[in-house]
């Protein structure tokens, strides 16, 4: 997940339910945990395992607030059908999802232990 500042007052845009169906979403599992030093914020490279539907990479600019240790085996939510994005020198597969707080700091999205690795977002 890249440093991506959202206005948080965005009130007057709408999507419809046609435009929520577009984007896949999908429960991973981080398999692996790499320090990613040539990206612009300090971020670590992401490998996820999303069970049936294969392993994938993700940037993730989590550096200042999450530990290896935390990362390794916790569950996250992706975005798993957008275009890899080059970010540096990393091609990150998918966008791993977490809230924007107001004062900067992203807090992963984690759902509860018992959901299946691979099972969609809706």
């Amino acid at each position: 997940m890249e440093d991506v500042r959202h206005n948080l007052d965005d009130t007057d845009v709408q999507a419809t339910i046609d435009d929520f169906h577009k984007i896949e979403m999908r429960v991973g599992r981080v398999v692996a945990v790499e320090d990613f030093a040539e990206a612009r914020n300090p971020s670590f490279k992401l490998t996820i395992d999303f069970g049936p539907h294969g392993v994938r990479r993700s940037s993730a600019a989590v550096r200042r607030w999450y530990e290896k240790s935390a990362l390794l085996g916790r569950l996250v939510v992706c975005v798993t059908n957008f275009p890899p994005r080059r970010i540096a020198t990393f091609d990150s597969e998918v966008l791993t999802l977490g809230a924007m707080e107001a004062d900067g700091r992203v807090v992963l999205l984690e759902p509860d232990a018992d959901a299946t690795l691979g099972s969609p977002i809706g």
